[in-house]
């Protein structure tokens, strides 16, 4: 048996590409939205100076916090589910294409983080403010950008162990991720979420006709009965603290995908929201890239007027805003992803016809 599933057929192609639009970029798209709520919401909204009832704006910090199992491993997971093609490829065109690629892009956007967040040192966020910790976000602790620094480290890890049989390489991973949230190891930045999230990864490449067929079977029933077991180990984790029993989290995070996955394949039926969502799935590149800065800057902006505004404004925000500026901070990514150079989305030396720029762009972070 071979350890990874065998690359689509050209003849199965128009299939696959109808399944990934069908649900895997409605996923996509959900989770960067995730992803640019969550930290709207830790990184600015909870560090506004309040003068209203703390129950509001509470809620929004719990919702949060009872979707962290679901937005990253989801997002790997669906990586992963895109990358079994890129693995069946040989060395030379992984290094290229995928590892370079992602690494050229974190260290290009690294760069940019640590400029424009110096011009918000308030701003509740990690940064490098010194040439040692410039060279440690680079190399050993990533930084808010670690999805880049993880996507180039796993399709190594991936192509490495291609001929491994599975429980091989998916039992360390597994354990790995187990003790990273279990807090056994030593996680400064964000080094924790490349420890916790390989597994899903691994599990996208290796599980990919499981998921296909679990998007396809989508049901509300099925929901319902994914959902229940979710919200009962979540409530376990809240009452008893038990994050950090070992093992825990990653289970959690493992039917949290189950259920995104199912999610996703029942919204992908919903033509108009559908539409909406994969176009922001095939775009969340310039997304996860651009959110942050541009929240830095919005927020020394908003938070002094907001902080000295009276109760009718401070209920309206505390009520609405983080839906608000996630969706103003989405809009203005994409919007500057359209004038903005190729350069800043794709390898430099990245050779393609003008007539190809535009979609090439629009599936920049399709894997």
């Amino acid at each position: 048996m071979a350890a990874w599933p065998d690359p689509p057929k050209f003849s199965s192609m128009v299939k696959a590409e109808g399944n990934r639009i069908a649900w895997a970029d409605v996923a996509k798209g959900i989770c960067i939205l995730l992803v640019v709520l969550w930290h709207v919401i830790m990184k600015h909204y909870l560090q506004l100076d309040w003068h209203i009832g703390g129950r509001a704006r509470g809620l929004w910090g719990t919702l949060g916090e009872q979707l962290l199992p679901l937005r990253m491993p989801l997002f790997f997971a669906v990586s992963g589910f895109f990358a079994v093609r890129a693995v069946h490829r040989p060395w030379s065109a992984v290094a290229r294409t995928k590892v370079a690629k992602f690494s050229y892009l974190y260290v290009l956007w690294l760069v940019v983080h640590t400029a424009v967040l110096a011009l918000v040192p308030d701003f509740a966020t990690e940064r490098a403010d010194g040439a040692l910790k410039f060279l440690a976000q680079l190399t050993i602790t990533p930084s808010n950008l670690w999805y880049l620094y993880a996507l180039a480290l796993y399709f190594v890890i991936a192509k490495a162990t291609r001929r491994v049989p599975p429980w091989v390489v998916l039992g360390p991973a597994f354990v790995l991720s187990a003790t990273a949230s279990a807090g056994l190891l030593d996680v400064p930045g964000d080094r924790g979420g490349v420890y916790q999230n390989l597994v899903f990864f691994l599990a996208g490449l290796y599980g990919k006709g499981l998921i296909e067929d679990l998007a396809a079977r989508a049901s509300w029933r099925r929901l319902f009965l994914i959902g229940t077991p979710y919200v009962v180990l979540l409530a376990v984790i809240a009452v008893f603290d038990a994050k950090t029993w070992f093992g825990l989290w990653p289970l959690v995070s493992a039917v949290a995908i189950v259920l995104g996955v199912t999610a996703a394949g029942l919204v992908s039926r919903w033509e108009r929201l559908a539409t909406a969502l994969t176009s922001i799935g095939r775009r969340t590149l310039p997304i996860y890239v651009m959110h942050l800065p541009l929240l830095a800057l919005t927020h020394a902006a908003l938070i002094k007027p907001l902080s000295s505004a009276g109760p009718a404004i401070q209920w309206t925000a505390a009520i609405a805003e983080p839906v608000l500026l996630t969706a103003l901070l989405t809009y203005l990514c994409l919007l500057l992803h359209r004038h903005l150079p190729d350069v800043l989305f794709d390898l430099p030396f990245a050779t393609r016809t003008s007539a190809a720029v535009e979609p090439a762009r629009a599936e920049a972070s399709a894997s």
